[in-house]
């Protein structure tokens, strides 16, 4: 299996699960708001979606390298939504330098529809507290 089949397959799965219930998790959907959210403020952007449009190439390798070691770490102590989240996160930005394929452009446009919704409600929730 090539690397571009592979993340077909695992968009493919997360967005299946994403459409099966993982939307309507609050803990999991807020943990990827927090961290998208996290993530745009540092790059003073509204969204993950502008997150990666301004995102240079080092920092995309580095929050890449990131996520592959936190989302690791994760699942090895248990915290499996903690890694779902990174898991989001990370084939969503994978997803970006794939675009030139059209059913992992299409796959990347919903995953980053649910994380900006996702990073829109952790941030009305935050700013309500």
């Amino acid at each position: 299996m090539t690397r571009e089949e592979e993340l077909k397959q695992r968009l493919a799965i997360v967005l299946q699960d994403l459409r099966d219930g993982a939307v309507r998790d609050p803990e999991a959907m807020a943990l990827v708001g927090s961290l998208a959210s996290d993530l745009a403020d540092k790059l003073d952007q509204q969204s993950w979606t502008g997150s990666k449009r301004v995102m240079t190439a080092a920092a995309y390798d580095a929050l890449l390298e990131s996520f592959q070691k936190r989302g690791n770490d994760y699942y090895k102590s248990g915290r499996t939504k903690h890694a779902y989240a990174i898991q989001v996160l990370g084939l969503s930005l994978v997803s970006a330098s794939q675009r030139q394929d059209g059913d992992i452009a299409a796959g990347e446009k919903l995953i980053d529809e649910v994380i900006d919704r996702a990073t829109a409600l952790y941030r009305r929730g935050r700013a309500n507290n």
